[in-house]
């Protein structure tokens, strides 16, 4: 399959083709360059795509959802209402909402019985259609902790272990752990409260690690991040720096986070310019100024909605990049955040997020060029996942 366009963005760098093409052969990129050049290596038998107007460009990665949340008022009742049968015809439905906005890979943060790894294998063995999905299984968390209806209730130092042991057997790819709490729990620790003691996320880490699994620290309150940085998490979710007063972004933790290389997924909502409103002008530019200063200091920054939960549906990723327009980051850098930075967060940086030869066939088509305008990426063409050519409807 030959895909033309106006523009390709190719490469680590996502730098600019003009007038250039994407070949896609048994599920991988085969050539990528300049129209004229790429074109000579087609064969007649193989289709071929034209977007004169058009940008292809890697896929994007929703690098924090939920699939067994449906985004409404109260996610927590629905799902508790729901058996899993059930549940699963509904994430199917939001795993291919996602891969209609061009989200190719989506990692799932949390879920119910497994369900989540179930849907990667069916999407895989191309039973189901949607983004390939990097399952965290069962999230870790204590007793009555945050999100302790998915199942991951564990006590001390050999718990943890079992249960990161048992999600390594699943098939999970990466191990998910509340270090702090969070407001979707009623009754729960608050968000700046630990939920760990140092020991049980030293051990959680180790045994993570010994496994080949990154950890994805869940970690709003500063004493939360701290430990999870000194445990030696690979990523940390929300890290909105909280402390019971207000926000307090500790210099010498983030100094250290970015000698670590540590990501930061800051899971921002699409609906974040409502942020005021619900929280308060003064407390929502203090949250918007910790991720301002994250930026601006070399933080390695990674797209994420937390699709599932309260106001973020499965559609929203383009509209949460705009938050960093609005903070002042330049396209280029937010593109990467969604694509090549994200695939390296995930430990898929030689597999996808960018469009080279060798990798996966990941990406999709948008009318105009982001690079100039992020609204252009709502108006998507077409998508392309590990090869398989997808159109939905009205857009595509």
């Amino acid at each position: 399959m030959l895909i033309t366009a106006a523009n390709v963005l190719a490469g680590a760098d996502l730098h600019v083709i003009v007038d250039g093409a994407v070949l896609v052969r048994e599920g991988a990129i085969a050539a990528v360059g300049p129209r004229e050049e790429v074109q000579r290596h087609v064969r007649p038998d193989e289709p071929r795509l034209a977007y004169p107007a058009g940008t292809v460009m890697p896929g994007l990665i929703d690098a924090h959802v939920h699939l067994c949340f449906d985004g409404g008022a109260d996610p927590v009742a629905t799902l508790q209402g729901q058996d899993d049968e059930a549940l699963f015809a509904d994430m199917k439905a939001r795993a291919e909402q996602l891969l209609g906005i061009g989200v190719t890979t989506a990692r799932d943060l949390g879920d119910r019985h497994g369900l989540a790894l179930r849907l990667a294998r069916a999407v895989a063995e191309g039973q189901a259609v949607g983004p390939r999905i990097v399952s965290a299984g069962t999230p870790v968390t204590p007793p009555g902790g945050h999100c302790w209806f998915l199942g991951g209730e564990v006590s001390g130092v050999e718990e943890v272990r079992r249960l990161v042991r048992r999600n390594a057997e699943a098939g999970a790819e990466v191990i998910k752990v509340m270090e702090t709490g969070g407001g979707l729990t009623k009754g729960g620790a608050k968000s700046w409260e630990s939920q760990f003691s140092d020991e049980e996320l030293a051990a959680l880490v180790e045994e993570a690690h010994r496994a080949g699994l990154p950890v994805a620290a869940h970690a709003h309150g500063v004493d939360g991040i701290t430990a999870a940085v000194e445990a030696g998490v690979d990523t940390i979710e929300h890290c909105t720096w909280m402390t019971e007063d207000g926000f307090d972004v500790r210099e010498d933790v983030l100094g250290q986070i970015i000698e670590k290389g540590i990501f930061v997924c800051p899971t921002v909502s699409p609906h974040w310019p409502m942020l005021p409103k619900f929280f308060g002008a003064e407390r929502a530019e203090a949250m918007f100024d910790a991720v301002r200063t994250m930026a601006e200091a070399g933080a390695r920054l990674i797209a994420g909605t937390d699709a599932g939960v309260q106001r973020a549906g499965f559609d929203g990723l383009p509209g949460s990049l705009t938050f960093y327009e609005h903070l002042g980051l330049a396209n280029e850098r937010i593109l990467a955040m969604a694509t090549t930075e994200a695939a390296h967060a995930l430990g898929l940086g030689e597999e996808t997020g960018q469009l080279s030869p060798g990798y996966r066939a990941d990406l999709f088509v948008v009318d105009g060029d982001p690079l100039a305008d992020l609204g252009a990426l709502k108006a998507v063409e077409t998508v392309v996942a590990a090869g398989r050519h997808y159109e939905f409807g009205a857009n595509g």
